[in-house]
């Protein structure tokens, strides 16, 4: 355990020097947070971008050092009430932990069923900080400092500065877009972040009075940069193709795992990435089963030597315009699963081999903060924008619909036909009556 005074810095590839101070450094040193050297910040997504190995370690200590910075802009900015700072000392380090009870491989096990997966990965931190060693890291802030800490990545409470850990203009996603551009080595995610926390500004809610982390106008154009390039990130990174193909494989595998008994849910709590694969293949070598007998022999080694599902058919957004989709489709669900294993059984393949992806991510656009206009007006900005100021989200639901792609994967080789695809929807459909909520699902 480093000394009670004693600095670290990191060098950093975005950031240049990060200096970390002596409670950040015994938080670092915890064997829960050395975890998230080996949980791959991107999922899959290296197998599709080489560069793409960063890990949720680099990310953390990223998210850590904007916090500081923001925190010292926002103290520059003028005299504000002393409630405004309540719980200042509590954001660098719930910046630091915001990620600590990631899954391994990410956000890619979130989209399983509730039955498979306990709860997303800020739910199931909890577990960590429960941990005597987190613990003690953290005593010097104070009694419960755990679960206050908890509650600001949760995004509870109504502290002024939690916006700065968790809400639309979080550092979080500042960082990761930066940082998974870079290392993707593309040019979508390259947002003007000196900007964005230059414009930073507490203000008061014009409804309750409350003080908030909020936007000047100035800063609304890097503000508007950040959501096209979130946009373009999922268009072109997180929901290109083959990253798609390699996650579909890996949750079935894990979807299996767990179905056949070697996994159980609560167990995928805590592994890293590699732990987790070895795990499940040591498992799959104990037990006689056909679908311990498919991760062993197919599934598993098809991941490792990245020979990932294949495109058997693909709707784009233009495809799609007319066809009305079951909210379902849209889901990790059994009347998914059932579509998918009657495809299967129609190309000749085991019951697993075809899956149907659909992503969502409905809160792409997502805004709610305060604006502080040039004349001093502070306006709130909603889900619509605020007209000729902030006009993206209100192409929100188009440009969500063009970055989504339905598409049908095969472990093996195989084409379906649009009608095929249809016929079989249509069936699923009339098997169990259900509305169907159009493309927007």
């Amino acid at each position: 355990m480093p000394s009670p005074t004693q600095f670290r810095v990191i060098r950093d590839p975005l950031w240049n020097t990060i200096r970390l101070d002596p409670i950040a450094v015994r938080i670092i040193d915890t064997s829960e947070f050395q975890r998230l050297r080996y949980i791959r910040q991107l999922g899959f997504a290296h197998l599709v971008y080489p560069g793409a190995t960063h890990t949720r370690f680099d990310h953390a200590v990223g998210v850590y050092h904007l916090a500081r910075t923001a925190l010292r802009f926002l103290k520059e900015r003028g005299s504000f009430p002393e409630e405004v700072w309540e719980e200042e000392e509590l954001i660098p380090y719930a910046a630091l932990l915001h990620d600590i009870g990631h899954f391994a491989f990410s956000h890619a096990l979130e989209e399983l069923e509730p039955e498979t997966i306990p709860a997303d990965h800020e739910v199931v931190s909890s577990q960590f900080f429960e941990s005597p060693e987190l613990q003690e890291a953290l005593g010097d802030l104070g009694p419960g400092v755990a679960d206050r800490i908890h509650r600001l990545i949760l995004g509870e409470g109504d502290l002024p500065l939690g916006g700065l850990v968790s809400g639309s203009l979080d550092l979080d996603k500042m960082e990761y877009l930066r940082r998974d551009a870079r290392f993707c080595g593309v040019p979508y995610g390259e947002v003007d972040v000196d900007r964005l926390i230059q414009g930073l500004v507490l203000l008061p809610d014009p409804a309750s009075g409350r003080y908030e982390v909020g936007v000047h106008e100035k800063a609304v154009a890097s503000l508007e940069s950040l959501l096209f390039a979130k946009y373009q990130m999922f268009r072109n990174v997180y929901w290109h193709h083959g990253v798609r193909a390699a996650t579909v494989l890996y949750k079935r595998i894990v979807e299996e795992a767990v179905g056949e008994g070697l996994v159980s849910p609560p167990e995928l709590v805590g592994p890293t990435d590699e732990e987790l694969l070895y795990d499940i293949g040591r498992r799959a070598q104990e037990v006689d089963t056909a679908g311990a007998e498919r991760l062993r022999t197919r599934w598993l080694p098809a991941l490792w030597a990245r020979r990932i599902p294949k495109r058997a058919l693909e709707f784009t957004a233009a495809d799609l315009t007319e066809i009305p989709l079951p909210s379902w489709l849209g889901t990790d669900s059994p009347r998914r699963r059932e579509l998918e294993d009657q495809l299967a059984t129609a190309l000749e393949l085991e019951p697993g081999e075809v899956v149907v992806d659909y992503p969502a991510k409905a809160a792409m656009f997502e805004l709610n903060l305060l604006l502080e206009r040039r004349n001093g007006e502070v306006a709130r900005v909603g889900p619509e924008g605020l007209p000729g100021i902030i006009d993206l989200p209100r192409v929100a639901e188009e440009l969500y619909r063009t970055a989504r792609v339905l598409r049908v994967f095969t472990f093996f080789r195989r084409t379906v036909t649009r009608d095929t695809f249809l016929a079989a929807l249509r069936r699923s459909e009339e098997s169990v009556p259900e509305p169907s909520s159009g493309v927007g699902v």
